[in-house]
């Protein structure tokens, strides 16, 4: 069912029974429990007065799902940074480590290709510091008149979130978003920020994130595109 720029999907479950359930698991999946006598239009109604509810819950678990693609860390794999692709090429060294970004091709020197995925990880981890130091104080400047600024914005890997933010005011990004373009780095932290205000997916909660960031949808959706 179509709902502004979403779309809920839900499947039907009618039995003899007087009112109506509806059920978000933590796999996403949406149950309708219905009265048996009761019409699709009736359903279809009931549904869209809850639609705002259902959609805060999907977001909810949303936040606990893994979205980032198991690597195997070899050469010819494709890897993102900043939003643009780079073809990884790994060669032996008896020397230093390192990575660098040449062309189209991100190359990586190591002393055991085992230890590629390890290199890779402490480049993202370098880099990822580096540009949400940057990054970050446009948009906690925006949260500022409502007196709000988090006690710390950490930055580590993450293996099932894009970010956190714990109800002692510390704000986690997972490095793994300096593949993604700079916008949909500062949707994750305007979502986490708005957490400060309000700690749950409510409707105040959305609404805070809409007056803050108008196209929020757009970044989380790109998101979820280039980091599935």
């Amino acid at each position: 069912m179509p709902y502004g720029a979403d779309t809920i999907d839900f499947s039907l479950v009618q039995t003899d029974r007087k009112t109506f359930r509806i059920e978000v698991s933590p796999n996403l999946d949406v149950v309708v429990k219905a009265p048996i006598k009761v019409n699709k239009d009736a359903i279809l109604n009931k549904v869209k007065k809850r639609s705002v509810r259902i959609l805060e819950q999907i977001a909810y678990f949303e936040d606990f799902h893994p979205r980032i693609t198991p690597r195997k860390y070899i050469s010819w794999e494709t890897f993102l940074f900043l939003w643009k692709q780079y073809i990884l090429k790994t060669e032996i060294t008896k020397k230093d480590e390192w990575v660098k970004l040449k062309w189209k091709f991100m190359l990586a020197s190591v002393l055991n290709k085992k230890n590629t995925e390890t290199v890779l990880n402490r480049r993202y981890l370098e880099r990822a510091k580096e540009k949400f130091n940057v990054y970050i104080y446009p948009v906690l400047d925006s949260f500022k008149k409502h007196n709000i600024c988090p006690n710390d914005v950490r930055i580590r890997k993450m293996a099932t979130r894009r970010g956190s933010c714990s109800r002692k005011w510390n704000i986690t990004l997972n490095t793994e978003l300096v593949r993604a373009p700079r916008w949909c780095i500062e949707y994750v932290l305007t979502h986490e920020c708005c957490h400060l205000i309000e700690f749950g997916h409510t409707k105040k909660f959305y609404d805070l994130q809409s007056t803050i960031m108008p196209d929020w949808k757009k970044w989380k959706n790109k998101l979820e595109r280039l980091l599935a």
